[in-house]
């Protein structure tokens, strides 16, 4: 019924200034809120941030397109403050959406100019250049999880200033923190959600949560920094970007559009009742997310919203991409347009996003973004088809490609090329580009990879489940398309058989940097897969036709894969390339294209550029579940 009425009018329910919440000038502070059925509305100003001690009250005044403003003096700068709303049926207290500060546990908002509060030097601070998605190597990571553990070495613990560290070792002396992503060659860290979330208390340090839970969608989260009730949460978070970028490496934003931690109490029921929101046919909240509400994001303001918060992060922090949390449930158009608008921003912006849903959305499926559905838009979505041919399913007994499943070689064969799809090879896939697919093995959700080849492989001893570890990282950072990795997985990460650690204890989710003394041989490894990528284009073409014309898949033995890339693709030095997959116990022959003098750069014990040995053949032993790299060396020099 509601929705009915909302949509005969729907340009009276719009305003188009960029200046809502507070701005401010010389001499003044301007406070401007937007909300169609409120009757009357007041700033109420305090001099902390428990609403102890009032400092003032200014009534705002009716204005332009449902808008309601006034301007105050900037002696209240500092301050905090919340607003009173008065509806026909209700008065509220709250702190609006579009606050850029707040302070402890966001119940006030802070009277700070965020343009004001930054590192030295922030406006020299550059973000990081890419040519193509396909160039990134992206690190999925909790900011508490790096830092937390006593084996780190770090002093700011679970904050945003464990970052800014450049020189912390374990226990013993091997590099952890902001040093080791940059020993590790990472491009990217994929930060699990950093703007304001409700699901953790501020002041208690051991309290956890991943943050799927949004409150102030314009507010770096106040737990990760050093006092939450006041600006420091601005200078850190920037300090944390500008240090990462000072290294080479970009920040990826997780955002959360398809639903509020709060859906009676959020901040935008009070503000519009019902606008902000999806229902179902029979009148209740409706819930894609399953957490209990599903925001609106086709309504005009929702939509307005959106664009204007991820611009924000991108041009007040510096933010280099966007992970867009259940991206099916946000309607296309909205995503199209953040897409064109961030990438007039930034050229290199990377953009990407869950192609699903928890539960059907109230969204007609032409306006849903799912996989096939981003084709040519510059938007990137996971490939959890590759994912499950590799290992299975994410949490149970089934087993995939590397542990030796048979039947799979297709799929797999279809991830490598990034899933382009090329039917004339009976190949089908649903992107565009090889950018268009994020390819990984693991994620914060689910076991850990370390964690599901313990489960479905109990009989296998910790020297096979480690070469199944190898093997599929060697395949998802050879493969053509976008590398997702998450944090640990150098060192075998285990979160103990923990498949859903949201709210686990941070024992659970901490990196435990011991481990990467323990297992120092596969960070070398993992390390150097990474280098091989960065340094050999073939294995980052950019265009279907480019892997058209230079992928080929070779005849290989039954339950194996083998590919070369050849005529140096994409300006590679190297003028043919083979990997070979070995999922199986036993070792097998492969033949290769030519007779000639080979050079091995990954076998089963080392990955890099390397030459590990040389050999004059036209066939090669691959040992048993292992990935193996060659490549076409001259037959005098070796390279």
């Amino acid at each position: 019924m509601f929705e009915k009425k909302l949509n005969t009018k729907p340009a009276k329910l719009y305003y188009a200034g960029d200046d809502l919440g507070l701005t401010f000038s010389e001499d003044k502070i301007q406070y401007k809120i937007w909300s169609p059925p409120a009757q009357a509305a007041a700033i109420e100003i305090y001099a902390d941030d428990q609403g102890c001690k009032k400092s003032a009250e200014f009534e705002l005044e009716a204005s332009i397109s449902d808008t309601w403003q006034i301007e105050f003096s900037k002696e209240y700068y500092g301050k905090y403050y919340q607003l009173r709303l008065k509806l026909p049926r209700k008065e509220y207290t709250f702190v609006d959406p579009w606050t850029k500060a707040v302070g402890t546990n966001s119940n006030y908002g802070l009277i700070v100019d965020p343009d004001k509060i930054h590192p030295p030097t922030w406006t020299h601070d550059q973000k990081v250049k890419l040519e193509d998605p396909v160039d990134a190597v992206i690190y999925e990571l909790h900011v508490k999880d790096f830092s937390a553990s006593k084996e780190s070495g770090i002093r700011h613990k679970g904050k945003y200033s464990a970052f800014t560290e450049r020189h912390s070792v374990n226990k013993e002396g091997m590099l952890t923190g902001i040093a080791h992503l940059k020993e590790l060659g990472v491009t990217h860290v994929h930060l699990l959600p950093v703007y304001d979330f409700a699901s953790v208390d501020d002041t208690d340090p051991d309290d956890y949560n991943w943050g799927y839970d949004p409150l102030y969608y314009m507010v770096p989260e106040g737990s990760y920094a050093s006092n939450p009730s006041n600006e420091s949460r601005i200078y850190e978070f920037k300090k944390m970007v500008k240090t990462l970028h000072a290294y080479g490496i970009g920040v990826i934003m997780d955002v959360v559009y398809n639903h509020t931690y709060h859906t009676q109490n959020s901040p935008f029921q009070k503000l519009f009742p019902n606008y902000f929101y999806r229902f179902t046919e029979d009148g209740k909240f409706a819930n894609a997310s399953g957490c209990g509400n599903e925001i609106a994001t086709e309504r005009e303001m929702m939509r307005k919203y959106i664009v204007d918060s991820l611009l924000y992060w991108s041009r007040e922090y510096h933010i280099d991409g966007f992970r867009f949390d259940l991206m099916a449930a946000v309607d296309r158009e909205t995503m199209l347009l953040a897409e064109h608008k961030l990438r007039k921003e930034n050229s290199s912006v990377l953009v990407y996003g869950e192609p699903w849903t928890a539960i059907e959305p109230q969204l007609h499926r032409y306006q849903q973004i799912r996989k096939s559905d981003q084709k040519g838009t510059g938007i990137s979505v996971f490939n959890d088809n590759y994912r499950n041919a590799l290992k299975g399913n994410s949490d149970g007994t089934e087993k995939g490609f590397i542990q030796g499943t048979i039947g799979l070689e297709r799929e797999i064969n279809e991830g490598i090329i990034g899933s382009i799809g090329l039917e004339e090879r009976r190949l089908y896939g649903f992107t565009l580009h090889p950018g268009e697919s994020i390819n990984y093995l693991e994620a914060h959700d689910n076991l850990t990879l370390w964690d599901k080849l313990a489960r479905s492989c109990p009989g296998a001893d910790e020297e096979q489940r480690k070469k199944m570890h190898k093997l599929g990282q060697t395949i998802l950072l050879t493969s053509q398309g976008v590398p997702f990795m998450l944090a640990g997985t150098e060192f075998l990460r285990t979160k103990f058989g923990d498949k859903n650690s949201f709210a686990s204890d941070i024992s659970v989710n901490e990196l435990k940097w011991e481990r990467k003394t323990t297992y120092r041989d596969h960070f070398s490894y993992i390390k150097g897969l990474i280098n091989l990528r960065s340094h050999h284009p073939a294995f980052r073409m950019r265009k279907r036709s480019d892997i058209k014309e230079h992928l080929h898949f070779i005849n290989s033995p039954f339950g194996t894969v083998g590919y070369g890339i050849f005529n140096n693709a994409n300006e590679d030095s190297w003028s043919t390339i083979l990997v070979l997959l070995n999922p199986s116990k036993e070792w097998n022959q492969f033949h290769l294209p030519e007779n000639r003098t080979w050079a091995i750069v990954v076998d089963d014990k080392e990955a890099g550029t390397e030459p590990i040995r040389f050999f004059h053949s036209d066939e090669v032993l691959v040992p048993p579940i292992t990935g193996m790299v060659i490549y076409a060396a001259d037959l005098v020099t070796g390279y």
